[in-house]
């Protein structure tokens, strides 16, 4: 089987990503999101995403929070909406990190759990992925992972694992467009 690094972004997206992948891949979690805010916010679902690995036996990386370098990427893009430029910009940010740690690490290919989400563009995610494959000369697993109630059994077993399931993407721009929707 080729060796996968699949960023996660959370523990409870990772969930059926892996369930999915261990049977062809030998998967190994990259937690790498600088975009997650509050510090405390990053730490506590790094902490479920321990639990994830641990449940189903897979290595996890811990990738640096480098939170000054990637608003420094995305902060004039902070009024952009929800899924539009500014998510893309962090989707290149964090996969070209995924790529360039499993070409430095010896991996097969890299991928990354973001395409659960049934709040996050696959068609975009994927064509990001791809190119960062080309610029650093190392496969990317084209995924949809919402196909086949991928998010629903996300759900269900971050339920049977008592998982903290967050209600925002992670960064702070993303947090206040829930905030502003509250008003």
């Amino acid at each position: 089987m080729k060796n996968l690094l699949l960023h996660s972004c959370c523990g409870p997206c990772s969930t059926v990503v892996i369930e999915r992948l261990k049977e062809r891949f030998n998967v190994t979690i990259f937690y790498y999101n600088p975009n997650i805010e509050p510090f405390e916010e990053y730490e506590r679902r790094k902490t479920e995403q321990k639990k994830v690995c641990e449940f189903w036996g897979v290595n996890i990386i811990d990738g640096d929070y480098d939170n000054s370098k990637w608003r420094d990427c995305v902060s004039s893009l902070k009024d952009e909406p929800e899924g539009g430029v500014r998510c893309e910009k962090c989707f290149v940010f964090r996969l070209k990190k995924t790529a360039q740690k499993a070409k430095e690490l010896g991996f097969d290919v890299f991928a990354t759990t973001l395409s659960v989400s049934p709040h996050k563009n696959s068609n975009v995610i994927n064509a990001v992925g791809e190119m960062i494959a080309k610029e650093e000369n190392i496969e990317f697993l084209q995924e949809n992972f919402k196909k086949q109630n991928g998010y629903l059994r996300s759900i269900q077993i971050s339920k049977d694992l008592n998982l903290y399931r967050q209600n925002y993407c992670g960064c702070e721009f993303s947090n206040w467009n829930l905030k502003k929707k509250d008003l």
